[in-house]
């Protein structure tokens, strides 16, 4: 394998991704970050729905920061060996261009009116209390893939305060954007802020990729 190969295979380009059909770069020189609307259909979503509301728990933060309100959504840790789960899986590696080893297992998210979940990073702070127990053997965040479900009726946008952009829920529109700059090298503008939902209610999936090989 080629040393080019092995990078490309561990991490994504963004240069690959902009030239992908109806991908949208959104203008930023601190943030690789991508639009693709009806990234998944109308049924797809709807699948992903129906396992959200069945195994949904409260969503945990890796470091507590005394904010009892910092996180309310719901969480769903959905089945990797689930078809329907396999098969989008599948479809945001190839999109994102990574060995889809270095993948965690894909998240749902449930917002409720109200919820929220306030503005932080995806990737692991090194000076965190956690960050040994969460990085140890399989590295830090690279790429967030993350996926709207529905329209809630009212709320619920994502917000990159560091580069002034907002984008708004849209079933099937998928967002994606680098969480480093390189190793070791963390990128603070991937701050984003899932705003509070004001009527109806908001679903997503989150995919994370890792420096090394999930496990």
């Amino acid at each position: 394998m080629t040393d080019a190969t092995s990078i490309a295979s561990q991490d994504a380009d963004p240069v690959r991704i902009a030239a992908l059909p109806r991908v949208q770069r959104v203008p930023s020189k601190e943030l690789a970050l991508f639009i693709r609307r009806d990234f998944l259909d109308a049924m797809e979503c709807a699948a992903l729905i129906e396992r959200i509301e069945t195994n949904r728990r409260p969503s945990t933060i890796a470091d507590a920061n005394g904010d009892g309100s910092f996180r309310t959504s719901e969480t769903c840790d959905l089945d990797a060996a689930d078809p329907v789960v396999a098969a989008i899986d599948a479809k945001l590696a190839q999109f994102a261009g990574i060995d889809p080893a270095h993948g965690e297992p894909i998240q749902g998210q449930r917002y409720a009116p109200g919820q929220e979940f306030k503005a932080h990073t995806d990737y692991f702070d090194p000076k965190g209390a956690d960050f040994l127990k969460y990085c140890t053997g399989v590295g830090n965040r690279t790429w967030t893939l993350m996926v709207y479900l529905n329209d809630p009726q009212a709320g619920g946008a994502t917000r990159f305060p560091k580069i002034g952009k907002t984008v708004q829920p849209e079933t099937g529109k998928l967002l994606a954007w680098n969480n480093r700059l390189g190793p070791g090298a963390y990128n603070a503008a991937s701050l984003h802020h899932g705003m509070k939902v004001r009527a109806g209610v908001k679903y997503i999936i989150t995919k994370w990729y890792r420096e090394q090989p999930w496990r």
